[in-house]
């Protein structure tokens, strides 16, 4: 698994059967794209989209963003076909839907394989079943396994509330206690998670705020569903111009030789401590990662 850091703020889902939105997500300020078998398109359009995806995946010209393919779940007919078509194409990142079970994301990365996939193409998880909750420490863990090339994962909110029942509402108490599950499991095992979509996207304040909720909760960033959308989901999840120079102000503190060996040091009457220092450095490294991307 790369340890790399990258921006992940604003990934958006773009239907794979639409090759003029493919066409305008390669303009879009956003970190990543998702192109779209599943959800996104109808059965009678499957075939024409995965042709679709594996022709703009060859293409390129994406630029810095990064590229997930969604396929469609292991248990539907098209599974298979996706995985093979999709996986020769060489994404950055294949998304599966509705996974539960080690033993899935096991069966994918034996896949990928099998299939002399190129290792950059990385497996991300979507996380949007009750069963998912439970396991969500195993799954986790499984990044680990270098064969299962898991790199994050991703929320299925709306899945989510359908499986269980549960309203969707301003806050998400009802769901709070799951997202909260899944972060702890991805953070203990280094890889990152994407929050969920929001539905409303005449609501420009509710999305921004809840987008102020998944950044203060620790999610990597958040995946969207339509283009008016990125410009706010970017600013919340950068980095500010102060925490930025507060953060290269803690590590310079800490580099200095008089506090190379302090687990404390004073700065301007507040105490910080190493591991502030840590904070820092990815802070830092999140928002050069941003300004190179231009």
């Amino acid at each position: 698994m790369s340890t790399a850091i990258r921006p992940r703020r604003s990934v958006l889902y773009m239907p794979g059967s639409n090759a003029r939105a493919i066409d305008k997500a390669r303009t879009l300020p956003v970190d990543g794209i998702i192109l779209d078998l599943e959800d996104a398109v109808a059965p009678e359009a499957k075939e024409q989209a995965r042709k679709q995806v594996t022709e703009a995946l060859k293409a390129g010209r994406f630029g810095s963003r990064e590229v997930f393919v969604r396929v469609n779940a292991i248990d539907t007919p098209w599974h298979a076909d996706d995985m093979s078509v999709v996986g020769h194409a060489a994404p950055d990142a294949i998304l599966v839907p509705k996974v539960g079970t080690v033993a899935q994301l096991e069966r994918i990365g034996q896949r990928l394989l099998d299939m002399k996939v190129d290792l950059k193409t990385r497996v991300w998880a979507m996380i949007e079943t009750p069963e998912a909750i439970f396991n969500i420490n195993a799954l986790a863990a499984e990044a680990h396994d270098s064969e299962t090339r898991l790199a994050g994962f991703v929320m299925g909110t709306n899945d989510l509330a359908k499986e269980t029942r549960a309203r969707i509402v301003p806050g998400r108490q009802p769901m709070l206690s799951w997202l909260a599950r899944c972060l702890l499991a991805a953070h203990a095992h280094n890889i990152d998670i994407l929050d969920g979509v929001y539905n409303d996207i005449g609501n420009a304040d509710g999305f921004t705020a809840e987008c102020v909720q998944a950044r203060d909760m620790g999610f990597d960033g958040k995946t969207l569903i339509h283009p008016s959308q990125v410009d706010a989901c970017n600013a919340v999840f950068s980095p500010s111009a102060e925490e930025v120079d507060q953060a290269r102000a803690i590590i310079a503190a800490f580099g200095r030789p008089e506090n190379r060996d302090k687990g404390v040091v004073q700065i301007d009457g507040r105490m910080v401590e190493r591991m502030h220092a840590d904070i820092a450095r990815r802070t830092v490294a999140i928002a050069d990662a941003i300004a190179a991307k231009g």
